[in-house]
């Protein structure tokens, strides 16, 4: 009988396919979920300071602000300030930014619930003069920014201009479909009369805030209803 060697194999028990992918996913879950959190509480951070810094250059101007002068305010360090924005420039851009929206949606966006014409017309002007009198008190970074930046080219002025002449355009657009609507007579110039509203809260502003003249409210309504009848 020859000799004969058997093999004999052992398998030992694997352990289930999915345990290790699962402790994987794991893993990679709460990696995802910590980075998520960092970057919200970054975005909280951030927006914190902007808050800080839009109610500093309501008072002090947007030439103002510095990353010392927001730190000091926030209780933050300097470098934890400049890690959000790295420049005074983005800073004062990031408040023009936040002005910006916050004038889109207090005064612009609920006016688009009104029908197209004078209708929506009045309801941008009653949201404007409603803001005006909140910034009779507080300032308005367009006024005070123009001041500060008209004979200043750069990126803080771009926005600056970039932002009110988003808001005119949006103004004339306005006037033009009361034109179109019927509402405004066929000859009227929107541009022209986009002007005079313009002018009419610019008036406003330096009449109430700098001469304290208390009627001036008022006086920018009744003003407003004089360029609408001139125009019907």
């Amino acid at each position: 009988m020859q000799n004969s060697t058997i093999v004999l194999f052992f398998h030992s028990p694997m352990p289930p396919l999915d345990v290790p992918l699962n402790r994987k996913l794991t893993r990679k879950s709460a990696l995802r979920l910590s980075v998520t959190r960092t970057l919200q509480k970054g975005q909280q951070t951030k927006q914190a300071i902007v808050e800080a810094a839009l109610g500093l250059a309501s008072q002090i101007g947007l030439e103002g602000l510095s990353i010392g002068v927001l730190a000091e305010a926030t209780q933050m360090s300097k470098s934890g300030v400049f890690a959000h924005f790295g420049s005074r420039e983005e800073l004062q851009i990031s408040v023009v930014r936040e002005y910006f929206s916050r004038f889109e949606q207090e005064v612009f966006y609920p006016a688009l619930n009104e029908p197209r014409g004078l209708p929506r017309v009045k309801a941008l002007f009653s949201n404007w003069m409603k803001r005006v009198a909140v910034e009779l008190q507080s300032g308005c970074i367009f006024i005070s920014g123009a001041v500060e930046f008209d004979d200043r080219d750069g990126p803080v002025r771009d926005a600056l201009a970039d932002s009110v002449q988003t808001w005119l355009q949006a103004l004339n657009r306005a006037l033009q479909q009361a034109k179109e609507c019927g509402h405004l007579r066929p000859d009227t110039n929107e541009s022209q009369m986009a002007f005079e509203i313009h002018g009419l809260i610019l008036a406003l502003h330096y009449e109430a805030r700098f001469l304290k003249i208390h009627d001036s409210i008022a006086r920018a309504n009744r003003g407003f209803d004089n360029i609408l009848a001139r125009y019907q």
